[in-house]
């Protein structure tokens, strides 16, 4: 492989993670000038270093500039997508991420331990009797949608109907989920409609819930609109959902193909905490984020020019020789762990990790506890997504342990 090689866009990501390709570029070009099929192009960022150094300088790397997806949006589109707080710079970031922060801190993470745990145990109740599951849907996917929609305030009938267009909206790439851009613009309708029906509610019959707490915040005096509810809805109930539902999935499938790891776990339990953070480096769960540069710069001798696509990619920093011994290596008691997958820092740091940390550890325990020999029941089924790291059906077979069966 060389560099002429290289193709980070959605249907490599279809068919594997493409690890070689990453190598290759932290090795030879870790500040890469990738062609896109129609003419434009995007600087690579594969460096450990870098993705943290552009993390932190909102100043130089702009979220709103251009927005955070690679491909390049009709003013239109940008001016929508501006009002999501994925693709805000400071000082109206900061703002509306004060209005949900106080959702996600580790103090009210605590206080939802025990429902989190019940909700898990609840769920590998459901299967332990089968021998097998589609992993996907009956395990990973479970958790992290009731606990955002729970905590987001939506009426347990309607949790069925996020999983779909969560899916939708995230599978603009990948044919299975979506035959047509107008599908993906369908699943956009009646969400915001949904959330405009929610909000409505909210507004005269408050709760204890984030949707409430969006509905009657004020930012510099006013209130959200409509459309800014409906983005600020949508990337809690995707970011909340299928980011977390595919960190529980290529932790399932480290552990498969690791069955040394979960013999460690078993046997020495004091190393959960190190083993949910090297399932969070080993599974980044979004592929990038862009940013735009807001001026002339350079890095790593590449002159980058104000306007210029920035793209960072996690997994690869989260495989940096530099930073991490044996990087490919997936080992439990990994310290340090200084990985990259709730971003490098800075103001776009995730917000729900405190939340998917617990979900992944009393997910993922419950399967090293009560289920034995754990193994694939046919080839996971990859996502087509230059962004999500996506699994969408991986079935399991698997023994109760003895425990489970008296």
């Amino acid at each position: 492989m060389n560099l002429d090689d290289i193709d980070l866009l959605a249907s490599t990501w279809g068919r594997e993670e493409p690890h070689e390709m990453f190598a290759l570029l932290r090795r030879d070009a870790p500040v890469f000038r990738h062609r896109e099929p129609d003419g434009d192009s995007f600087w690579a960022i594969t460096k450990h270093a870098d993705v943290l150094a552009i993390s932190r300088d909102s100043d130089t790397f702009s979220s709103e500039l251009g927005g955070t997806f690679i491909d390049t949006q009709t003013d239109e589109m940008l001016a929508k997508s501006r009002l999501s707080i994925l693709n805000m710079d400071p000082p109206k970031h900061h703002q509306l991420r004060r209005l949900v922060s106080k959702g996600f801190t580790p103090r009210m993470i605590t206080r939802l331990q025990d429902t989190i745990d019940k909700r898990a145990q609840r769920i590998i109740d459901d299967v332990i009797d089968r021998g097998e599951c589609e992993f996907v849907e009956d395990i990973a996917a479970k958790l992290p949608l009731e606990m955002i929609c729970e905590m987001i305030g939506l009426p347990e009938a309607d949790w069925p109907r996020m999983f779909e267009l969560s899916n939708k909206l995230i599978g603009f790439d990948d044919p299975e989920y979506q035959a047509s851009p107008e599908e993906g613009e369908l699943a956009a309708i009646e969400i915001f409609t949904y959330c405009d029906r929610i909000a409505n509610d909210r507004r005269s019959d408050p709760r204890d819930d984030i949707m409430s707490a969006l509905v009657h915040a004020e930012v510099d005096g006013e209130r959200l609109d409509d459309l800014e509810l409906n983005l600020f809805f949508v990337t809690l109930v995707v970011a909340g959902n299928e980011t977390t539902r595919n960190l529980i999935n290529h932790s399932m499938l480290a552990l498969m193909q690791h069955p040394e790891e979960v013999a460690k776990l078993r046997a020495e339990p004091e190393h959960w905490t190190t083993a949910v953070e090297e399932m969070l480096r080993w599974g980044t769960s979004i592929h990038n984020f862009r940013r735009t540069a807001t001026r002339d710069t350079e890095l790593r001798g590449q002159r980058i020019a104000a306007g210029d696509k920035v793209v960072m990619y996690y997994m690869s920093a989260n495989r940096d020789e530099d930073v991490f011994v044996d990087p490919m290596r997936f080992d439990v008691t990994r310290q340090p762990n200084d990985h990259v997958t709730f971003g490098g820092g800075g103001v776009h740091y995730c917000l729900g990790a405190n939340l998917a940390r617990s979900e992944i550890k009393a997910v993922m325990q419950q399967i090293v506890q009560r289920f034995d020999d754990v193994r694939p029941a046919g080839a996971p089924r990859r996502l087509h997504s230059d962004f999500v790291n996506g699994i969408k059906a991986m079935p399991i077979s698997f023994d109760a342990r003895p425990a489970e069966r008296a």
